[in-house]
């Protein structure tokens, strides 16, 4: 009697070679039906916005040596509270006042003998430094305040930073006017190309300010009642923002 599994079996290895060389034959069309990526076009935008400062900080140092480090330390403490005492008369606030900085250090001698040879070094004395950080809020007392430091024993110190208190309103004008700046740029590229510009893909900023840059219609930041003063020019501030845009090309 004959089996039919070998005949079965001819029958399978003949199907499977089949589909095998059918699909070796069959195109491939997935890789035909894939839209290709839009192109894009990537600008930046630089936004200025220059505004007078509304805001002085200083920073004054008082500095005292004595033999004794108690000594030293007394010194600095009734000179600064004079200077803290005459800040609080000026008007300014308890919360623009910070001390910034406070040290006591040794006043070190090295001392040679005849020969030249370094001896043992000692103590001959200590200095105390006690920085006060002031927020001057109004400008026309800045000189006052720093000639009235310098009287009541400031000796180190001054580093006027001119500032604003509300930055961040200053540097939305230039984020505006970096986008549209970027934008505008854009939009001459691709006019220029015939082409239109489709979805924001990416955008980046960064932002900086620049000094205080003096200007001709700066005013004199100075007491009018009073001649000594230090005289200051507060310039304009200038905030600079950088807004980097991807968009796709529209064909």
């Amino acid at each position: 009697m004959t089996s039919v599994f070998p005949a079965r079996r001819r029958m399978l290895v003949a199907g499977a070679l089949s589909a095998l060389l059918l699909s070796a034959s069959t195109p491939v069309f997935a890789d035909e039906a894939k839209q290709p990526e839009a192109g894009v076009i990537s600008v930046s935008g630089e936004g200025v916005a220059t505004v007078a400062p509304d805001m002085a900080v200083i920073s004054l140092t008082v500095l005292r040596e004595a033999r004794t480090a108690r000594e030293a330390l007394d010194t600095n403490n009734e000179a600064m509270t004079d200077v803290l005492a005459a800040m609080k008369a000026e008007g300014i606030a308890e919360r623009d006042l910070q001390t910034g900085a406070f040290s006591i250090q040794p006043r070190w001698f090295y001392p040679a003998n005849k020969d030249g040879q370094n001896e043992e070094p000692r103590i001959t004395g200590y200095t105390v430094n006690n920085t006060l950080t002031v927020r001057i809020r109004d400008l026309s007392r800045l000189g006052t305040v720093l000639d009235t430091s310098v009287s009541l024993g400031v000796n180190q110190g001054g580093n006027v930073v001119f500032t604003n208190d509300d930055q961040e309103t200053i540097r939305e004008a230039a984020r505006l006017d970096a986008v549209a700046k970027a934008k505008a740029k854009a939009e001459a590229m691709t006019g220029a190309l015939g082409v239109g510009l489709g979805r924001i893909t990416q955008v980046s900023e960064n932002s900086y300010s620049a000094p205080p840059v003096p200007m001709m219609r700066a005013e004199m930041a100075m007491a009018p009642k009073s001649a000594d003063s230090v005289p200051m020019a507060s310039g304009e501030n200038e905030y600079r923002v950088t807004v980097s845009v991807t968009w796709e090309i529209a064909q």
